[in-house]
């Protein structure tokens, strides 16, 4: 399984994913999730990939060697919407091109979050879905996410608003990752981990945040504290909550 998020705020944009794949019980592997795309001073695209392994990887791979080539693609194209656009061009033409070679039901489907800044337009986050079509984040709903997201959403629908800091984006980030690899095995370490801020384009690197991170063990710790004294420090319920009965 896999989760990624991508937050587009008012400062910036925090992109986060995981890194574990897995195929059963006995075939759990680690492969990057979050790719980059970029011209120092002139724009960043981020790629965050969850579902079938090689149709990603073909798709991402397929993205990279035409950008050294003509027509149209991600170091080219003018906005992150024609950005999007071709990414699920390309979601279509890796799916349709395999589907013919494989029998049986395998299911080929993946998804992408593609967000960044283009030049001087504006910074933008879309989803697209398997059938190539997208989504795009708002003002109203300024996170996107792929694949195992329940677990980690009610941290980001609480906590997280389109003026919500970056450095405070990426504390809830992190802790809707925490939330979901405590009760999902399927969901797990190292994360990739970027944040961008609004209009710089100093060549954006990945962070790589392992199990043994200071930083991350000490807010998934501090936080866990905090729940526990938070609910000790909740009223007691009224007796008749603890009547062990109706009438």
């Amino acid at each position: 399984m896999t989760y990624c998020v991508a937050m587009h705020l008012a400062d910036g944009m925090v992109f986060i994913s995981d890194s574990r794949t897995n195929a059963g019980i006995d075939q759990i592997s680690t492969f990057r999730k979050l790719f980059i795309f970029s011209t120092p001073g002139e724009r960043l695209i981020v790629l965050q990939t969850a579902g079938n392994l090689a149709t990603s990887q073909s798709v991402v791979n397929l993205l990279k060697q035409r950008c050294s080539g003509p027509g149209p693609h991600l170091l080219n194209v003018r906005t992150l919407y024609d950005a999007t656009v071709l990414v699920a061009e390309t979601v279509r033409e890796v799916v349709a091109r395999d589907r013919t070679k494989l029998a049986g039901k395998t299911d080929l489907s993946c998804s992408f979050l593609v967000g960044g800044q283009i030049a001087e337009g504006a910074m933008d986050v879309y989803s697209i879905y398997p059938q190539g079509n997208f989504i795009q984040a708002t003002e109203d709903t300024p996170f996107l996410q792929l694949g195992e997201s329940k677990y980690g959403r009610p941290i980001l629908d609480r906590n997280l608003t389109y003026r919500t800091s970056l450095e405070e984006g990426l504390r809830c980030g992190l802790i809707s990752f925490d939330s979901t690899m405590r009760s999902n095995l399927s969901v797990g370490m190292p994360l990739d981990l970027l944040v961008f801020r609004k209009d710089s384009f100093g060549g954006a690197k990945s962070y790589r945040i392992t199990a043994d991170d200071p930083y991350f063990m000490r807010i998934r710790m501090q936080w866990a504290a905090g729940l526990q004294d938070m609910l000790a420090a909740l009223p007691a319920p009224p007796d008749a909550y603890m009547s062990g009965g109706c009438q």
